[in-house]
């Protein structure tokens, strides 16, 4: 009968005792192997190397190349960043010329975000607040997410090259950095193995739930900073110095704050989880932490508060704040088979075989596909008698129930009410998507998957000889149907010389707008990219933001500003071909819009679709065009001038 060598015995983990460690893994190791002898004799009592005899010539040191832990590191970040290429190669042919297939609302966003991020370097402008797009009322951008803290180290790459360039960069870094940061904590506080900690920061930062992301949400794929905040939260759990690792910890959170809350809040939520299923597994642990945990926490609440109070009450009792978001985008949730088919943007994935799977394209949150589910589960059973994968497990599947939302579902049919029901109403959470929630799912099995490699590169013994050729066979088998693929694009109109030469200085002044045809909107961002070309130099109507509902502070959440009658019109236009006719209250109507925007000129691209009905609609309302360069003009300042008080 064949045994088993022991575990060797792990050294305390100096980075807590939750079991977010190298020690409370408690992986089988191999004993280290035998340093080669040395040549010694004493020496005055003491031992010491022999010189080589006369007339041997003395070895010299060996010029080999070796695979140092730092090579091996550089190796790894290198990896993902080719990656993080591939994934955005489409994109990077024409970064100003191509956008995601499916909707392109979302890259129009961030691109304005950068450029306003020009501003506030540059100009000074107020950074969470702005009426250079949804002109007079204006967008409160911490409600927004304007992502400051991404945007303004990208103002020099921004002013170079313009904030189409930025879009793409921003997704690049993104996924390679969460890669890199992942593997890096996994590395060092994790697992011993850098196989291991590849293979669980490359889930992490290219798993099928980022990779949907990336076409459209920057902020959101952005999770560099994350790893960090969860082993210094681990860290703090057994703190000698609370204080210190508090404030560290509270500056951590404020950039993070900076980059998207919804992302931060997921952050603290999955570690009160996860320390909570620890505690309630070894109950000692708790005697242990509890004392620097309530030191540490109350310095990071006051550093972190103090640093966020203002934009904070900006966000939340400011001009244009909102309080919750719109029903439809609350009730955002994973179909259950979402979690066994893979995502769109992968290999083994395609966009028809996921529809009513998740809310849209952009949010499939879950998609592991049936091989990596299964394996997961496998890892759970495998390695259920260590506390860190019982708690991880806990976790994970906390999240994923979470994530399905208000109503479950199985292939988009109804089956019951879904505990989310019970907190969607909570403060904070009211604003949260829950689909989301299944980003917190991806992490958990990154970590189980660095965990399985970890245990298999240790095992001994006769009965695991094959260990390694399994491991990989399952990695294939889990990971190849959701290889990340490039990212689809589709091309978009230019951004018209006739905004990109300068020529409408001619018409705008700096407390006038400029109005795109169509107006700006959720559907129709391309006035926002034209704004943004510029770095925000005039004003627009309209724009694809968060807003009240009845753009009174306080009012939940809907996109887009006050319904806005002539916006209404040319968007059925564009999407019937259609020119209606008018009358005369129509007319009535539509100038009084444009004296509340204080309108200056009306463009429309002579390649926008259906540019004729457009353009014959908008002469019912304000008279003949006259062609400039590559577009029409309306010159409406003698029509929208306003009345000087008397």
């Amino acid at each position: 009968m064949t045994s088993v060598e022991p575990r060797a015995a792990s050294a305390p983990d100096p980075d807590g005792p939750t079991g977010f460690g190298r020690g409370a893994t408690a992986t089988a190791t191999a004993p280290p192997p035998a340093a080669p002898e040395l040549d010694t004799a004493p020496v005055d009592g003491r031992t010491s190397t022999v010189a080589p005899a006369a007339g041997v010539p003395a070895a010299r040191p060996s010029r080999r190349w070796r695979w140092t832990a730092r090579r091996k590191d550089l190796a790894v970040y290198g990896t993902f960043l080719a990656v993080a290429l591939w994934v955005t190669s489409q994109i990077w042919v024409d970064p100003a010329g191509r956008v995601a297939s499916l909707y392109s609302s979302d890259p129009a966003q961030v691109q304005f975000f950068m450029a306003h991020s020009v501003r506030v370097v540059l100009h000074g402008e107020f950074p969470f607040y702005t009426d250079q797009f949804n002109y007079p009322d204006g967008v409160n951008l911490m409600a927004n997410t304007a992502v400051l803290a991404l945007g303004i180290p990208m103002v020099p790459i921004t002013l170079l090259f313009g904030p189409a360039v930025s879009f793409v960069v921003l997704v690049t870094v993104a996924l390679a950095g969460t890669a890199s940061a992942w593997y890096h904590v996994f590395s060092r506080h994790l697992v011993r193995r850098r196989l291991a900690a590849a293979v669980g920061g490359w889930f992490c930062g290219f798993s099928p739930a980022m990779l949907s992301h990336a076409s459209w949400h920057p902020n959101i794929i952005s999770q560099w900073l994350l790893p960090f905040i969860v082993w210094r939260v681990m860290v703090l759990t057994r703190s000698t110095r609370p204080v210190r690792d508090g404030a560290l910890l509270a500056l951590l959170v404020t950039v993070q704050a900076f980059i998207n809350e919804e992302i931060l809040l997921f952050t603290a939520l999955a570690c009160g989880v996860f320390l909570t299923a620890m505690v309630a597994q070894r109950p000692a642990l708790w005697s242990a932490a509890w004392r620097p945990l309530a030191k540490g926490l109350p310095v990071c609440t006051v550093v972190a508060g103090s640093l966020l109070a203002y934009p904070l009450y900006i966000q939340f009792a400011g001009p244009m704040a909102y309080h919750g978001l719109s029903d439809t985008v609350r009730d955002y949730g994973n179909d259950i088979a979402a979690f066994f088919a893979p995502g769109s943007p992968t290999f083994g994935g395609h966009e028809r075989a996921n529809v009513n799977l998740a809310p849209n394209y952009s949010e499939e949150n879950a998609f592991f596909g049936w091989s990596l589910s299964l394996i997961a589960v496998g890892i759970v059973v495998w390695l259920r008698r260590e506390v860190l994968v019982r708690a991880l497990a806990v976790t994970g599947f906390f999240f994923a129930v979470l994530s399905l939302g208000e109503r479950v579902s199985w292939w988009d049919r109804e089956l019951f009410t879904g505990p989310w029901e019970l907190l969607v109403r909570l403060p904070l959470l009211d604003a949260v998507v829950p689909t989301r929630f299944g980003l917190i799912t991806s992490v958990v099995i990154g970590m189980l998957l660095a965990l399985a490699v970890q245990r298999a590169w240790t095992l001994r013994g006769p009965e695991w000889r094959h260990a390694k050729t399994v491991t990989v066979g399952a990695l294939i088998l889990a990971l190849l149907p959701i290889v990340p693929m490039p990212l689809k694009v589709t091309s978009r109109p230019p951004v018209p010389d006739f905004i990109t030469s300068g020529r409408w200085r001619e018409y705008v002044a700096a407390d006038q707008t400029l109005v795109p045809v169509p107006v700006p909107s959720m559907g129709n961002t391309y006035g926002m990219r034209w704004a943004a070309s510029t770095n925000l130099d005039f004003k627009i109507p309209g724009g694809y933001f968060l807003a009240p509902r009845n753009g009174n502070t306080g009012d939940p959440g809907r996109f887009g500003g006050r319904p806005s009658g002539i916006g209404e019109l040319l968007d059925e236009v564009t999407a019937t071909g259609r020119a209606p006719k008018l009358d005369d209250r129509q007319r009535r109507r539509s100038l009084d819009e444009l004296r509340h925007w204080n309108a200056a000129v009306l463009v429309l691209p002579v390649r926008q679709h259906h540019v004729e009905p457009l353009r014959r609609t908008v002469e019912q309302l304000v008279g003949p065009a006259r062609k400039e360069l590559d577009v029409w003009v309306w010159d409406v300042r003698p029509l929208s001038a306003r009345t000087p008080a008397v």
